[in-house]
């Protein structure tokens, strides 16, 4: 046995060079063109919107297997197969809903699909009256934070502020400062509703800590939803709804609190449930159909250590048909979101197979039903074609904005893995630099599919195109990312639109390969920074 080798002040520096240097390959040009013509293929209406169970969806199954097949892939699901079945539940709102709310002074101006959304949670009818409502923060349960405790809200609904306590306070009370805690998600904060005993949900928008405007939670109300199949739908609550914020801050001030004073509060760890002189009606009816979805999964197997993998993803699938718009389209094509992000995961696929095969196999996945809660990419966490203890990474491809060439890389959920060194890496080659997502209130790494893994202790990458573009800087980028959220995420506006240049997802592709082809080669697996709590 050779003897441990002495790692010196000398020779450490030295060290951490070699490894955190980039893997030299063959060069690959990555191509715009292709990336553009895959995404301009995946987002026509001949994919109708490419919703899960939905007619786009066979479509979107056998493209995908062709191009990944034309890559030099081979198929790597179950029975050699290119699918992995994902068995879900169609959850549909039926027409006729109603939701309405009362305080002392009269009924709100509330009209769902305009100001209000509904959101059933029980399959079948749903029918309340007059249910009385209690003011409840934030809706935190962490950190010393618990709105219920001492508080009976059994059979209540409970009204919340969007993000968590210290998002806008301009401090860190316990939950990162700005940056959006996982406690702070809003699915977790109804799940900590609805153990309190709460029967129902109401959220008040605003455009800040929601992350979004209200518009594109109107536009999207009667989209269906969708759960794993063998969800139970047990336990009290009936529904979820997001409120315009100054119709939501009147039921506030009945009880003498502006929305300022409300927020500081429900920053205080002492801060107790109050009820509202208000009550909440709802009526309506949900539809509960099972049906199988699709992950599309294929492979490069690699040469000395083929039993480890590194896992590239991204989901395939939008938000299908819904109501039209005022030009009359309800097909909300997902170009950007996230058909760019799928035609990036075909390119870095072309790259790998080009050159030399990597010492571990790579894995290349499009999840389904990622706008449904990340259901395809959880599924295959639950049950992985390679076990998870033998995945050393995960890299995922979800740009979110079409933008132009790019002088920079955004890092969503900055300081976590050290992958985030490898993509350091990837970039200075690329004559690039990185930097921290500049709205972590968003929650952006909570809402991809690479969370499933980091939950599961997966080393995760996500990042996307810098806004700090090549023509115009960073006023030119916001101005395009702006547009794009105010008027057309999840919207049937996401389609392939003039001028798009897709020189920015090019790079997204080629910093995601030569990140990956370092990890792949390097015997040293990715680790964390800061280790995953939740």
């Amino acid at each position: 046995m050779l003897p441990a080798m002495r790692i010196t002040p000398i020779l450490a520096p030295m060290l951490a060079l070699l490894l955190a240097a980039p893997a030299t390959a063959a060069p690959f040009a990555f191509s715009a063109q292709r990336i553009a013509a895959d995404t301009a293929a995946l987002a026509s209406d001949d994919f109708a919107g490419r919703g899960p169970g939905e007619a786009g969806e066979a479509y979107t199954l056998a493209y995908l297997a062709r191009q990944f097949r034309a890559a030099g892939l081979e198929p790597a699901g179950p029975g050699g197969s290119w699918l992995q079945e994902v068995p879900l539940i169609r959850m549909e709102r039926q027409p006729g809903a109603t939701l309405s709310i009362t305080s002392r002074d009269g009924p709100l101006p509330i009209s769902l699909g305009r100001n209000a959304t509904l959101a059933l949670r029980q399959p079948g009818e749903t029918r309340m009256a007059d249910v009385p409502i209690v003011f409840a923060g934030f809706g935190v349960v962490d950190q010393g934070f618990d709105p219920y405790a001492g508080v009976d809200v059994a059979g209540r609904v409970v009204l919340l502020l969007a993000g968590d306590p210290d998002g806008e306070a301009g401090a860190d009370l316990g939950f990162g400062g700005r940056a959006l805690a996982y406690r702070g998600r809003l699915g977790v904060k109804i799940a900590a509703a609805a153990k309190a005993g709460a029967v129902g949900v109401i959220v008040l928008h605003e455009d800040f800590p929601a992350s979004y405007p209200l518009a594109q939670l109107t536009g999207t109300e009667l989209v269906p939803q969708m759960v794993p199949a063998g969800t139970g739908f047990g336990g009290p609550l009936r529904f979820a709804s997001w409120v315009e914020g100054a119709v939501a801050a009147r039921l506030l001030a009945a009880i003498g609190l502006d929305l300022a004073s409300a927020k500081a509060a429900a920053r205080k760890p002492g801060f107790r449930s109050l009820p509202l002189p208000a009550t909440v009606s709802a009526s309506g009816t949900l539809t509960a159909t099972p049906f199988i979805s699709h992950n599309v999964i294929g492979r490069l197997p690699g040469t000395s250590r083929p039993d480890e993998a590194l896992l590239y993803g991204a989901h395939w699938d939008a938000n299908g048909q819904g109501v039209a718009d005022a030009a009359g389209d309800a097909i909300r094509n997902g170009a950007i979101d996230n058909a760019t992000g799928t035609a990036e995961l075909i390119e870095v696929a072309r790259a790998f197979a080009a050159g030399p095969r990597p010492e571990r196999t790579i894995l290349f996945a499009a999840w389904t039903a990622e706008e449904k809660g990340l259901l395809g990419a959880d599924y295959y966490a639950a049950y992985p074609v390679v076990p998870l203890g033998k995945t050393v990474a995960v890299i995922n491809l979800d740009p979110h904005v079409q933008l132009p060439r790019t002088q920079s890389l955004e890092v969503i959920g900055a300081g976590r893995t050290s992958l985030e060194d490898d993509l350091a890496a990837a970039a200075r080659a690329m004559g690039l630099v990185t930097v921290p997502e500049p709205n972590p209130e968003a929650g952006w790494y909570f809402r991809s599919d690479h969370f499933p893994f980091v939950q599961r202790g997966v080393p995760a990458l996500a990042f996307r195109a810098g806004r700090d573009i090549a023509a115009g800087g960073t006023a030119a980028g916001q101005a395009l990312i702006d547009r794009y959220n105010q008027c057309c995420y999840h919207q049937p506006c996401d389609q392939i639109g003039p001028g798009f240049s897709f020189e920015a997802a090019a790079q997204e592709a080629e910093a995601a390969w030569r990140v990956g082809l370092e990890v792949a080669n390097r015997w040293q697996r990715p680790g964390w920074k800061l280790e995953p709590r939740f």
